[in-house]
């Protein structure tokens, strides 16, 4: 049952989000066939630009299908309508993820022939001609500013780099972070009965699915600069992957929106940090408040991580928030299996009242109301990393266009079952009233959700720093400031005054679920679906109508969600 399932819910999603490009394949196939030894100067203008794209990246299939094996998880006992949700939530879970992902993406990638050409094919196919420059575009090679490249093999792929494994483990810890605890609140926006979990569980899955797209068409369009031999750029960045396929005066705009994405993650960093510790120290400090503790943290910890110059001995620190995320998913599953939070509880007597479960009425069909809209928005920001996405591609051993759409698709499917589970567990144990960061729903005296704020605390302190050394580059960056006249006394003011900002927004603001939710529904869309979309069209006009609709569709859940966002406030 679980495999039919499995296979009814992936070849669903396929049909309907590539159906097009299933049948613009066949339609250039048929043509390819027709007039491969025909091909000339008299060409039309669109029929030889493709040609000469599809030429310059020895176009190939995309890499194999890896299929996950679906399986069953025993349900917990219970009755009535709890037992078919709880049964049902596993089976989803478990069934949608890394294969719906990695079949999307291979598919994609198949019906479009997008491609690299790999190292073995490289002695035997000659020397491709550079692929064509965005129209209207100087073919300059001082266009785009120059990198010092790793070392490559004569047809521009890496021979060094991270593996397949290391890169996955790399991005499951930058999406699965502490922005997943809000998530349970994102579908108490539009919902408060156990059913709702059902839609929440297929939102999480698509709008997975399609920021994964967004994180591929990234590293392609880095992929075509790296192999333009004219624009001279083997390890591009997002900027100048923004500068080469729209214009080199407008890459003001993506580098402008990574910096206030990352003043809005430290943002989330400080109000997330501020609420664990606290809990933890109202049982030790009597009368101990929110805003004495955040402002004794920032001066005591934060401010002289943030001041150090070499942040490379706090790397390894980083490792803790996957180990973190993964014992709080494993307390919240056990508190909810074991009743510890239901009526009558010992627990449930020390936690408010504002903050005890609630339930209601409004289950699944309460997905068509305007609040999913929220939920959409926060998880826009969760699946957040598409900003690495050139650092992803740049560093990958063998960087060919399969690989690194495994990378892909593991790394976003792993994240989708860790979110989904997450999210849906903190929903089913609290309902409605949810909180904007889950762990404040649970009880102080809780021994083993204290330690999962021990572990949140740790991870976000000794990250802190990390999210707010690119803050400081991009802010000094957009003042245009370049790093070899930077010095010292730059960086302290920028550091005290960037740290000052945040505080005082972290002492007003108080739900870091509302700040996620604006958050995705502006800077989340522009960066997942948006800029991706934009630039990935230029580079391939064959993919004008689908990257033409997740632009459309980014744009009108940027509108609704800012709505929301704001009325939440």
């Amino acid at each position: 049952m679980a495999k039919a399932l499995f296979y009814i819910i992936c070849h669903f999603w396929l049909f309907l989000s590539y159906s097009h490009a299933r049948s613009s394949s066949r339609r250039h196939s048929t043509l390819a066939r027709v007039d491969t030894n025909k091909l000339s100067l008299s060409s039309s203008p669109s029929t030889t630009t493709r040609h000469q794209f599809n030429r310059s990246l020895n176009i190939r299939g995309g890499g194999p299908g890896n299929s996950a094996e679906s399986g069953s998880v025993k349900g917990s006992s219970g009755g009535g309508e709890d037992e078919g949700i709880n049964g049902a939530i596993k089976k989803v879970v478990i069934v949608l993820g890394a294969f719906a992902v990695q079949q999307t993406l291979t598919k994609l990638a198949d019906s479009r022939g997008f491609s690299l050409t790999s190292k073995k094919s490289s002695a035997v196919a000659p020397p491709p001609p550079p692929p064509p420059m965005v129209k209207g575009k100087s073919k300059s090679k001082n266009s785009l500013a120059l990198l010092e490249s790793p070392k490559k093999s004569d047809d521009g792929v890496s021979s060094g780099g991270a593996t397949i494994p290391q890169h996955v483990f790399n991005m499951v810890k930058g999406i699965v972070g502490v922005g997943v605890l809000s998530l349970p609140a994102g579908i108490a926006a539009f919902g408060n009965a156990p059913s709702a979990i059902l839609p929440a569980v297929v939102i999480i899955t698509v709008i997975g699915i399609l920021s994964a797209i967004g994180f591929s068409w990234t590293g392609q369009v880095c992929a075509v600069l790296a192999q333009d031999k004219e624009a001279n750029c083997p390890t591009p960045s997002y900027r100048q992957a923004w500068s080469y396929s729209i214009s080199e005066k407008s890459s003001w705009i993506p580098s402008i929106s990574v910096t206030s994405m990352t003043f809005l993650a430290c943002l989330c960093f400080s109000m997330v940090l501020t609420d664990s510790v606290t809990e933890l120290v109202k049982p030790l400090v009597k009368g101990a408040s929110r805003t004495s503790v955040l402002w004794s943290i920032t001066a005591i910890i934060l401010l002289p991580l943030c001041w150090m110059k070499d942040l490379k001995s706090l790397a390894p620190f980083s490792l803790l928030g996957v180990a973190g995320m993964l014992y709080t998913g494993l307390a919240m599953a056990s508190r909810y299996f074991s009743g510890s939070y239901s009526t009558g509880s010992a627990l449930l007597e020390k936690v408010p009242l504002a903050l005890q479960p609630s339930f209601g009425n409004d289950g699944w069909k309460a997905v068509f109301k305007p609040g999913s809209i929220t939920l959409v928005s926060m998880l826009s920001t969760a699946y957040m990393c598409h900003f690495n996405a050139p650092k992803f591609y740049n560093e990958l051993k063998d960087n060919t266009i399969p690989r690194f759409n495994t990378v892909v698709a593991a790394g976003f499917g792993i994240s989708i079952l860790m979110t989904a589970a997450i999210a849906c567990i903190g929903f089913a144990t609290f309902g409605a009233n949810s909180n904007g960061f889950v762990l404040n729903n649970y009880a102080p005296t809780d021994l083993a959700m204290g330690l999962s704020r021990v572990a949140v605390a740790i991870s976000l302190t000794f990250s802190y720093p990390l999210c707010f050394q690119g803050l400081r580059e991009g802010a000094l960056d957009v003042l245009q400031i370049p790093p070899s006249k930077r010095k010292d006394s730059h960086l302290n003011v920028a550091t005290v005054a960037l740290l000052v900002c945040l505080t005082l927004l972290a002492t007003i603001l108080k739900d870091v679920g509302v700040v996620l939710a604006l958050t995705g529904a502006t800077l989340g869309n522009l960066l997942c679906y948006i800029f991706p979309a934009i630039m990935y069209g230029r580079v391939n006009p064959t993919a004008k109508l689908p990257t033409f609709l997740v632009a459309v569709m980014g744009f009108v859940l940027g509108g609704i969600g800012v709505k929301l966002a704001v009325e939440a406030m």
